[in-house]
């Protein structure tokens, strides 16, 4: 009897302490007219805000009198944006998503306002794969991994070879950015089957030759050494460790006209680093919001000029007019006309975000291999 009584006491205990658990919040909310709501329950919390890719200052939240803070956004183009709670000066998570995007040092959520007709929405396509890899490297001395997506209809054991993309991310990104967050695989499965792009295969490495950049405190950008030993071990292993893998690995055409190298912001540079100073291994280069470039841009690609050889194919620059990297692209770009460098200016709006990164993949993408 007094082990069923207790019993009966925990069960009733358990259910009182249940019913006194505050409901799970809704967060984010899209409503039908793209506007969005966050909530976030922080009652002892002075001051919260929400941070929202594409808009540069923090929106402020109200307090109800449960303790939940919530904001309802004007109505927001649709796409997919990163965005932080920000409670008393700590960036969070948002607690009541699941969504977030990859970061090596900067925690974000992530927010889909949807938009069928977007290039980066899944469409009822074929669809291609994406196949993880794994090696150690021995010019960077640590094990890293790269992505590989194989467009819809490859088969290893056929005749037909690919070109191939490489494709680099940004600083502080992982090797699985520019598919998690860029959703590159997605914009090729609709390019793909839109006829608008050919069929190729993507390779997305991790994109640091030196690892410590990402050490806090590190003085990356500002380093001089540090900055250029990251590209440039990045580069080498490019060149000696992930291309090799892949042409071995894969059914790919192996020479220069089917090789082309394009990148966002760190990665960008990385892209016209690599491609620029290795004309017989890549035609195709795009560079998307690059960072991390000096302005000496005689030493940065010391044999680059109007008649370097073999001609590349594309030189495609692009960044966004509020973007805080605008000035130096704008100034390579000068550099290149002054030494009569074929190239595509491309400007848009926006900023340093994928939401202008995501877009300028869809416009690039088309041009390649024809």
């Amino acid at each position: 009897m007094k082990r069923t009584f207790s019993l009966l006491a925990i069960l009733l205990l358990a259910v009182t302490v249940q019913a006194q658990d505050p409901p799970p919040l809704i967060s984010p909310e899209v409503h039908s007219d793209n506007r969005v709501t966050f909530r976030f329950r922080g009652p002892n919390d002075k001051e919260v805000a929400v941070s929202l890719e594409g808009i540069s200052t923090p929106i402020p939240m109200q307090k109800d009198d449960q303790g939940v803070w919530s904001i309802t956004t004007d109505p927001l183009p649709a796409d997919f944006y990163g965005y932080t709670i920000i409670a008393d000066g700590v960036s969070l998570f948002d607690p009541s998503n699941f969504a977030i995007k990859p970061n090596f040092l900067y925690r974000a959520s992530e927010l889909h306002v949807p938009g069928p007709s977007l290039p980066w929405e899944i469409a009822d396509v074929p669809h291609g794969e994406i196949h993880h890899h794994f090696y150690k490297s021995a010019v960077v001395g640590d094990h890293r991994s790269y992505f590989v997506y194989t467009p819809p209809g490859y088969d290893s054991r056929a005749k037909k070879p690919y070109p191939v993309l490489y494709l680099l991310h940004g600083y502080s990104d992982d090797a699985t950015a520019w598919t998690a967050v860029g959703r590159a695989n997605i914009i090729l499965d609709n390019l793909i089957a839109q006829g608008k792009a050919k069929p190729m295969l993507v390779v997305m490495p991790l994109g640091y030759g030196a690892p410590e950049v990402l050490l806090p405190n590190s003085g990356v950008f500002h380093d001089r050494a540090l900055t250029d030993r990251n590209f440039d071990k990045f580069r080498e292993a490019l060149l000696s460790e992930v291309i090799p893998r892949v042409e071995t690995g894969y059914l790919v055409v192996k020479d220069r006209n089917s090789r082309a190298v394009a990148g966002l912001s760190m990665g960008g540079s990385e892209s016209l680093l690599t491609g620029l100073n290795t004309l017989k291994t890549f035609a195709w280069i795009g560079a998307f919001s690059s960072g991390g470039l000096s302005e000496d841009f005689d030493k940065e690609f010391p044999a680059l000029d109007s008649k370097s050889a073999p001609p590349l194919r594309l030189l495609w620059i692009a960044c966004g007019t509020d973007d805080h990297l605008i000035d130096i692209n704008r100034k390579l770009r000068a550099w290149l006309a002054s030494e009569n460098i074929q190239h595509v200016d491309i400007e848009t709006p926006g900023s340093h975000t994928w939401m202008v990164w995501r877009r300028n993949l869809a416009e690039f993408a088309p041009l390649l291999f024809h």
